[in-house]
């Protein structure tokens, strides 16, 4: 019997699996908010030097504001005020519309944006490479994060860590609030994207090795839906919350709860079996069957005949090596690695080479995120119809062509490249966690996401090219797509097989594929 099989007769979508659905819907929601919280705590508005100065007694208090920021900031050529300077000393004879202009000295001032980042290290003007620095800092904290949570939680097991991921996001994430210094905020958002990543590689793995064969695309779907309702709600929950301490605890607020219901979390049945846990597997067997109604299945087999799904026994502790020591395994962890960093920059290539639709940053965030809800909808359809392979290639050779004629127009762009982008990340993420074994499923994920954080890494640098020819961004991410489409046809179709357990099942020594339930393909 495959685990598969069984995980069938005791109802493979049952209560049971909607519960850790749910569960997880929770904790990740709060992942892009994170991700693109930066967008926001860290915007830099129109600005101009602090006047506040000008508020005291005596003429000053005679003057308007507009007054104030006529005799103290300089006048930039299309008449607004000067971002980064202020008068040496007021220039009264502005007031007046003379001719003569004193000669006077002008130099920066501290601002006054007391809700936003900004103002708290004057990350502005001299120090505005600080300010872009932070969200870079963040990324690198992510990318190691993911390397480091899938390895361990292939080691140490999916529940554990996933707790150690909702607890150091959290704790970290708060504690950026009261940092000191510049360097201490940074030291902290490192840490907070280090450990909130965990949390997205460990719930999607867990998802997929609880359900049946028929029901992972809805399950892959849901969890992707995730991150688009929390791209869509951080513009609304920014947009009512500016004060970016304040900003910062409402969007880790998801992983308190999430710490609170980590208790229902079951640990993966298929890693306990892989691992030799054959007692702890049956007990969380028998916890789905009785909650899905269907104990009568489960009490028939006995905890030592699980044993049998798996070839090892649990006799051996897997790293990041297993990747690349056998023919088969190096393939796929070339194939998918080659995937990951190309989607991932083509994704943030189009979307920070799109100044905007024209909108506030809020409405802009909206629309982005929601965006990909209709590309996901119709990812669940393609799944099944074409399956994953066709639907991967598919998506990101759509985009390619929609890159190459990005003269038509950003919005045009803007809106079918990130639905593209979204289906073909939506269904990369599932296509992996099919590909790689029970064994070394975490350590997979944890390699294809390191090496998709740095795809977006790479995208500023892709961008910065446009100074030499206006379109060589766009034909790089287009030539990017099309590279990851072509590996895409590389890979082998997973549709209604069987999940490998082994690195023997997919270096081909245990056949994988088997029939779904009253049905057959034609060939």
């Amino acid at each position: 019997m495959k685990f598969e099989d069984l995980i069938t007769q005791i109802n493979g979508f049952g209560r049971f699996q909607k519960m850790l659905l749910c569960i997880s819907f929770i904790g990740r929601f709060a992942i892009p908010c994170h991700l693109l919280l930066s967008n926001f705590i860290a915007a830099i508005p129109s600005h101009h030097c602090d006047i506040s100065s000008l508020d005291a007694e005596g003429i000053f208090g005679n003057l308007s504001r507009e007054q104030k920021l006529t005799v103290s900031i300089p006048a930039q050529d299309d008449g607004t005020p000067a971002s980064c300077h202020m008068f040496s000393y007021p220039q009264f004879h502005l007031l007046t519309n003379s001719s003569s202009f004193l000669s006077s000295l002008s130099h920066p001032k501290k601002i006054y944006f007391p809700f936003l980042l900004i103002s708290k290290w004057d990350l502005v003007c001299d120090n505005k490479g600080l300010n872009k620095a932070v969200t870079s800092i963040f990324f690198v904290g992510v990318m190691f994060g993911a390397a480091f949570f899938g390895g361990m939680s292939d080691r140490f097991g999916r529940k554990p860590m996933l707790l150690v991921s909702c607890i150091s996001g959290m704790a970290f994430a708060l504690a950026s609030i009261f940092s000191s210094s510049f360097i201490m905020f940074a030291v902290l958002r490192f840490f907070s994207g280090f450990t909130i990543t965990g949390i997205a590689i460990v719930s999607t793995v867990l998802n997929v090795e609880w359900v049946d064969i028929k029901h992972r695309r809805l399950v892959c779907i849901i969890d992707s839906m995730a991150w688009s309702v929390g791209s869509t709600s951080l513009s609304l929950i920014a947009f009512c919350i500016r004060d970016w301490r304040w900003l910062t605890v409402a969007v880790t607020s998801p992983l308190l709860l999430s710490t609170v219901l980590w208790w229902w979390v079951p640990e993966s049945a298929r890693w306990l079996i892989a691992n030799g846990k054959a007692e702890k597997s049956h007990y969380y067997l028998h916890k789905c069957a009785v909650m899905n109604c269907k104990e009568e299945v489960i009490s028939k087999i006995k905890p030592e005949a699980l044993s049998i799904i798996v070839t090892d026994g649990g006799k051996k502790n897997y790293s990041y090596l297993d990747l690349v020591r056998t023919p088969k395994m190096r393939r796929l962890a070339l194939l998918t690695g080659t995937i990951w960093f190309c989607v991932a920059t083509m994704t943030y290539g189009i979307s920070l080479n799109i100044t905007g639709f024209g909108l506030n940053m809020y409405l802009t965030q909206f629309v982005y995120g929601a965006i990909e809800i209709p590309s996901k909808l119709m990812v669940y359809y393609l799944l099944e119809k074409i399956g994953r392979r066709k639907t991967e290639a598919g998506a990101q050779l759509l985009f390619s062509r929609v890159t190459c004629f990005a003269w038509v127009g950003r919005t045009v762009v803007a809106v079918l490249g990130k639905g593209f982008a979204g289906a073909a990340f939506c269904t990369i993420v599932l296509y992996s966690s099919e590909l790689y074994p029970t064994v070394l499923r975490q350590n997979g994920m944890g390699y294809n996401s390191f090496l998709g954080r740095l795809g977006v890494s790479v995208a500023p640098l892709v961008l910065l090219l446009d100074s030499f020819w206006g379109h060589l961004s766009q034909t790089i991410l287009c030539s990017v797509a099309l590279i990851a489409s072509l590996v895409a046809w590389q890979l082998p179709e997973t549709r209604d097989r069987c999940l490998p357990e082994t690195i023997e099942d997919v270096e081909g020594k245990v056949s994988l594929k088997i029939m779904t339930s009253g049905r057959m393909r034609r060939k």
